[in-house]
């Protein structure tokens, strides 16, 4: 009997959690890790990126690439930072996808060094599926988080193909790895919400722009790496960024159940580890150095999991000192239910401010605020739009990229073209020159000549007329 109350309760209990581990667990249609550079698999953080030089699978096409091996590097860097696949000439990945939607590219660098092969002379380009995503770029990352840059493409060709471009003839181009995996559906919504000095507004059709990753930050909490987020990500402390008027504000942390709900965010929008620390406070601020000439998306996360009833917390949101939400209820947007998650997306357009270069995102109490907590946030994410060229980085397109950097592979093709011509002229003309000698040439008399007709000779020359 005690035996079976035991099945029991255990069966009671994997019940009770099934839909916690179904919603811990994300399975992307298309999912590629490749190890670039590297003649053997490697695995980090549990995930296994595939060599690209693997027989099997042949993820890129250029020919005269070659593989490089780091030197001198410390123990503790990940293996797919010990290698990288370099490139002298135009080179593409090409991945083979199964749905149209969003996907998640990123691109890992760590420019090394090497006795064999220079990388200081890393300039290159770099595009996916039509947009220019870096430009002029060299790999060269100021910190750790500098050498992963994410971006989110609309892909509905089938195919994701990112592409290198060296920026001279005299430059190379690299990669240590990349990973390609499609997104969920939820990730990006489609509408946002728009904020400037006129007021708000609503933007649409979000979900087919590309977009990089500027700033993914988890406030009041520390680094979240991509091995305790569901969709592989880093979440990196808000103190380099946080800003306070009183300094009355203070972090909270929340040790219970993160409640996701239908309607408000999901595990793949933020992880658990975002959710359960926020800071809590009067007038908070966070200024973000941003680039100018582009819209940005920002994403703002919350959940409560300081108010001890519901109804308590009212706020205001501002974007650039401008407000974006007034007396947002965050219990009415959760359904009346505490420690659970939901996020608001905003849009800024920096293209006609140019004075701007940063976005500051500020919460405060509101005029419906009681006793209690007056404002809170628990994460906050930014990512770049691409401009009217399809770029996210400069005023160009892949055209002017692919146009204004020559293949070395077709100029070498035309210097050997223009090689074969000339040996074919040279023979052209040898062979005329001789066939002109021999058409212009004396016919030598032939020396054995027989008696008789030479005594005929004699006798015409005899005769008299």
């Amino acid at each position: 009997m005690a035996i079976l109350s035991r099945r029991i309760g255990f069966l009671l209990f994997v019940i009770f959690l099934s839909p916690s581990i179904s919603s811990l667990s994300f399975s992307p249609a298309d999912e590629y890790l490749v190890n670039c550079g590297s003649y053997v698999d490697s695995t980090v953080d549990n995930r296994r990126f595939v060599s690209d030089a693997s027989s099997k699978v042949k993820f890129f096409s250029s020919e005269g690439s070659v593989s490089l091996q780091g030197e001198d590097l410390a123990p503790n860097v990940p293996q797919i930072y010990r290698t990288a696949r370099v490139f002298a000439r135009q080179a593409k990945y090409e991945f083979n996808v199964h749905d149209k939607g969003t996907y998640m590219v990123r691109l890992h660098f760590n420019r090394l060094t090497s006795s064999k092969i220079d990388l200081s002379d890393a300039d290159f380009h770099v595009t996916v599926n039509g947009h220019v995503v870096l430009r002029n770029f060299n790999g060269n990352g100021d910190d750790s988080s500098s050498k992963v840059r994410e971006f989110l493409i609309w892909v509905d060709v089938r195919e994701v193909v990112v592409r290198f471009v060296p920026s001279k003839d005299s430059k190379l181009a690299f990669v240590n790895a990349i990973e390609v995996i499609s997104a969920p559906k939820d990730l990006i919504a489609d509408v946002a919400t728009t904020v400037s000095r006129d007021g708000t507004g609503k933007l649409s059709g979000l979900a087919k722009q590309a977009m990089e990753v500027v700033y993914r930050i988890n406030v009041g909490g520390r680094k979240v790496t991509p091995f305790n987020d569901t969709l592989w990500r880093t979440w990196l402390p808000d103190d380099d960024l946080f800003k306070t008027v009183d300094g009355s504000s203070h972090k909270a942390y929340f040790t219970g159940r993160i409640k996701y709900k239908p309607g408000g965010a999901s595990r793949e929008v933020g992880p658990d580890n975002v959710y359960n620390t926020a800071r809590v406070g009067n007038v908070m601020s966070w200024d973000f150095p941003v680039s100018t000439g582009y819209k940005y998306l920002i994403r703002m996360h919350f959940c409560d999991i300081a108010s001890k009833s519901l109804g308590m917390l009212y706020f205001n949101v501002y974007i650039n000192g401008n407000l974006a939400y007034q007396d947002f209820d965050i219990s009415d947007s959760t359904g009346y239910v505490l420690a659970s998650p939901y996020y608001i997306d905003f849009v800024v357009d920096l293209t006609a401010d140019s004075k701007s270069s940063s976005i500051i995102v500020s919460v405060g109490p509101s005029n419906k605020t009681s006793v209690g907590v007056d404002a809170m946030l628990n994460g906050v994410e930014i990512m770049k739009m691409n401009n009217s060229m399809g770029s996210l980085d400069g005023f160009v397109s892949t055209d002017m990229i692919l146009s204004s950097c020559p293949n070395r592979r077709n100029l070498s093709i035309f210097i050997a073209l223009m090689a074969l011509l000339c040996i074919f002229m040279s023979f052209y003309i040898v062979v005329q020159r001789k066939k002109v000698r021999d058409d212009f040439s004396w016919t030598q008399l032939p020396m054995d000549v027989r008696q008789d007709n030479l005594k005929s000779g004699n006798q015409f020359a005899a005769r008299k007329p």
